[in-house]
């Protein structure tokens, strides 16, 4: 019995939580089916549920649950409870179907797009009919007109938005001027364009509008208020719209337009300044104009190193911490030295397009007069004027750049000065004229000395000489020097692998270091004995170990570039490659009689 008892509580729980699960049955007085719930290894213990009642057994123990009231039964003994519990009535209980909506983010609202379509155009008009349902209308490098119904966003990038029909999001203008005269769901932001709101529009959030103006009507409804951030640039500059679309957007930077006005004003304005430029420094342009007439591959690589050098520089001096305050210093010279190099580039060309001008003081000025109304007239060419206005600063900056190369290098192998004994002064009157001679000219430089006990020996200028031989050899090729390149690869992989070094971490800084060190010492590498090659300087002076480190470091350079600095071994006239210029050494044939060691 008291097994039974501790059944009853398990049956009222059972039979709870029967009734809280969702079930369905029919309120008519057909005859549901029973719902039995088994639990134990052996399932004897059940509990089942239908229209006669409640039963709960456990083997021989029983407990009946219905109208006629609580019947317990254990073996032989039973028990049952007066008066009758009510009969349970059928149980009715519906679940309503789960709907599942996905958000883009925490506090955007659901995307509902009936039209099921986004329409993208770049480089010409995002154009929606009136009638239809889109998504998302977006266009870049044009115009977004919508005159039906957008569920989402509009976009426009460089490019203006007209908008009639509705949007259900936002509506953004980037660089073009947006027109809305409809209902916008969420906000209207314009960047560097004005802002229309027609007497119809109704906008859901805030107008923002960075760098423009904006205007609407009495009708006008803004809920989130109106946001202008720096509207009086555009005031003080009203083409500014008319230049995006008609400069901006085809990739110039003027057009033959009347209404970009202030452009043109401040490109003649630029013009003049680069001719006062010139008349003040007449012959700093004349000396850069010479390089870049003279130099052009190494002027363009001058130009290409400084661009690559000049993060490096920067994110030294800030490492040092006390090198930031060089940083503006030094930004204001690269940006001096770019002015100043658009005026070397307008010089050259003008140069070169008047051939037969006569020279004279103003020449250089004329020059950049000339130079300047070229490239006035380029601007106005789509594309084109981007690529113009890059080309003119990055070849006039690699000209000032390699002239002030070259002067440190002239100042570096100059001769030492006269002493003060051996300036000329004027001769006095009495003084025999061979005397004067002499003390103007100094003492004869000796001749060779011929009989020595060592056989003859020669002099210094003698020795010079033979030295400026070797720039008088063949230049090598492209092909032999890759096969010498080739042979040094191997050499040096061969070696790291002695060493027990296997793959290609560190192998080009070896590569470099082995190269300088036998250039310095030998003038060729192993793979250029073989093929018979040898590095020279141009102003014929030994390689030492500034010139053979900075080779050495070039190369670098030469590889990074896609490899092109090797390239160019095939094309220059000198078969120079990138860091023979950079070091100002080439590479020459010697004949196989005269040896390299």
């Amino acid at each position: 019995m008291n097994h039974t008892l501790r059944l009853l509580p398990a049956a009222l729980l059972a039979c709870l939580g029967l009734l809280c699960a969702p079930a369905r049955a029919t309120q008519s007085g057909t005859t549901t089916a029973a719902m039995t719930v088994s639990a134990g290894t052996d399932h004897q213990r059940q509990v089942q549920v239908g229209n006669a009642g409640i039963n709960v057994s456990d083997g021989s123990r029983q407990i009946h649950i219905g109208s006629s009231g609580i019947s317990i039964t254990n073996g032989s003994q039973s028990i049952t409870t007066q008066p009758p519990i009510p009969a349970i009535p059928p149980i009715n209980v519906q679940v309503p179907p789960i709907q599942v909506r996905l958000h883009s983010g925490p506090d955007s609202d659901q995307r509902n797009c009936h039209g099921g379509k986004e329409i993208v155009a770049v480089g010409h008009n995002a154009t929606l009919p009136a009638g239809e349902d889109a998504c998302d209308v977006v266009s870049i490098f044009g115009n977004a007109e919508v005159h039906g119904n957008v569920s989402d966003s509009v976009v426009s990038v460089f490019g203006n938005s007209h908008v009639d029909g509705n949007v259900g999001n936002s509506a953004v203008s980037v660089l073009g001027n947006m027109r809305i005269d409809s209902a916008v769901g969420q906000s209207a932001v314009a960047v560097l364009g004005n802002v229309h709101l027609g007497p119809h529009a109704v906008i859901g959030g805030q107008v923002v509008n960075i760098l423009g103006t904006t205007t609407s009507t009495p009708t006008t409804v803004i809920q989130g208020g109106t946001v202008n951030l720096m509207s009086g640039v555009a005031r003080a500059v009203p083409g500014l719209s008319a230049w995006t679309e008609h400069c901006l957007i085809f990739a110039r930077l003027l057009a033959p337009r009347m209404d970009i006005g202030w452009a043109w004003g401040l490109a003649l304005a630029v013009l003049a300044f680069y001719l006062l430029l010139a008349a003040l420094f007449r012959e700093g342009l004349t000396h850069c104009v010479r390089t870049l007439e003279e130099h052009p591959g190494p002027s363009i690589l001058a130009a290409l190193a400084m661009v690559m050098l000049t993060p490096i520089v920067m994110l030294a001096l800030v490492m040092t911490v006390v090198g930031i305050a060089v940083i503006p210093l030094l930004w204001f010279a690269l940006f001096c030295a770019g002015i100043f190099g658009r005026v070397v580039t307008l010089g050259w060309l003008g140069g070169r397009l008047m051939r037969t001008a006569p020279a004279g003081a103003a020449q250089p000025v004329l020059h950049v007069l000339v130079g300047g109304v070229v490239v006035l007239l380029l601007y106005m060419v789509p594309v084109l004027g981007f690529v113009v206005w890059a080309a003119v600063g990055l070849l006039g900056f690699g000209a000032l750049s390699y002239s002030a190369l070259l002067a440190i290098r002239s100042a570096r192998n100059a001769p030492p000065g006269p002493s003060p004994a051996t300036i000329a002064s004027p001769a006095s009157p009495g003084v025999d004229s061979a005397a004067s001679q002499s003390w103007t000219e100094g003492p004869a430089a000796p001749g060779p000395e011929v009989g020595g006990a060592n056989g003859p020996v020669s002099n210094g200028p003698a020795a010079a000489a033979a030295m400026l031989d070797l720039t008088t050899l063949p230049r090598a090729g492209f092909w032999l020097r890759m096969a010498a390149l080739l042979i040094d690869l191997v050499l040096v992989g061969f070696a790291l692998g002695m060493i027990g070094h296997h793959g290609s971490d560190g192998m080009l800084l070896v590569l470099a270091g082995y190269g300088a060190v036998m250039w310095k010492l030998n003038g060729s590498t192993v793979g250029g004995i073989i093929c018979n090659l040898k590095v020279v300087r141009l102003d014929g002076r030994p390689v030492g170990w500034e010139t053979a480190i900075l080779r050495a470091l070039g190369c670098f350079l030469s590889l990074v570039a896609a490899g092109l600095g090797f390239f160019w071994i095939a094309f220059d006239r000198e078969h120079q490659a990138w860091h023979d210029k950079i070091a100002g050494t080439v590479v020459v044939l010697v004949p196989k009689s005269r040896g390299l060691v």
